[in-house]
């Protein structure tokens, strides 16, 4: 009896697992050594918690964005590096819970860490944080490259996340390795398909995404 119900909740997580609205792919189905990060089902993210909708460490994309990601990712590998990434499609349900917290001003103790050269208040206006995200429509990513040998992050300048002109893909107060390194990025994801944000070196988003106007909720299980 107990094995029969253990084989029927691994019947149920794998088909919860499959369930995606048409036109999502699960990345790793795709890219199965990827390295992934959802830095908001964790407690390491500028909020302090597992942020809402998160119930998984599971990067969902479109299936368009997954198979150009998949050639950012072979191209490095011939380099002996590879790709990390933090987060792909964002529940909607996520992004409200930003909002909530950026409007809670008193609640400061991931400032150090993610903010400190700014006043909470001043998120929104900085566009740091708003309302809709293009996460949310699934074909766009934060991302990082790893030694291949190692898992260690390439240096960037600035970490993942950090509300700060040293995160914008230009400033020019880092290192030329550092430079370099958010280059390499930057033109492996422009030449399969992908732009960049200027103000964040880790953000980017498919040209052409299958859903531009949608903005898509379901949790990620």
């Amino acid at each position: 009896m107990k094995l029969k119900i253990f084989i029927l909740f691994c019947f149920l997580s794998i088909k919860l697992l499959a369930q995606l609205p048409e036109g999502f792919v699960y990345v790793k189905d795709i890219i199965p050594d990827l390295d992934v990060e959802l830095r908001y089902n964790t407690a390491n993210n500028f909020v302090g918690k597992p942020v809402n909708g998160y119930h998984g460490n599971h990067l969902i994309l479109t299936k368009k964005a997954a198979q150009a990601l998949k050639n950012v990712n072979d191209d490095l590998q011939m380099q002996n590096l590879c790709l990390k990434v933090y987060d792909g499609y964002r529940p909607q349900r996520a992004v409200d819970h930003f909002v909530m917290w950026a409007r809670e001003v008193n609640d400061t103790l991931t400032k150090q860490v993610f903010y400190p050269h700014i006043k909470k208040k001043y998120l929104f206006k900085q566009q740091y944080i708003s309302s809709h995200s293009g996460h949310s429509r699934g074909s766009t990513l934060d991302l990082t490259i790893i030694d291949g040998m190692t898992g260690e992050p390439l240096d960037m300048g600035s970490p993942f996340d950090f509300f700060g002109p040293i995160s914008w893909y230009n400033h020019q107060g880092i290192t030329k390795q550092q430079k370099k390194n958010r280059k390499l990025l930057h033109d492996l994801m422009l030449k399969y398909g992908f732009r960049g944000y200027s103000k964040e070196w880790w953000h980017y988003t498919l040209r052409h995404e299958p859903f531009p106007n949608t903005y898509f909720d379901f949790p990620i299980e």
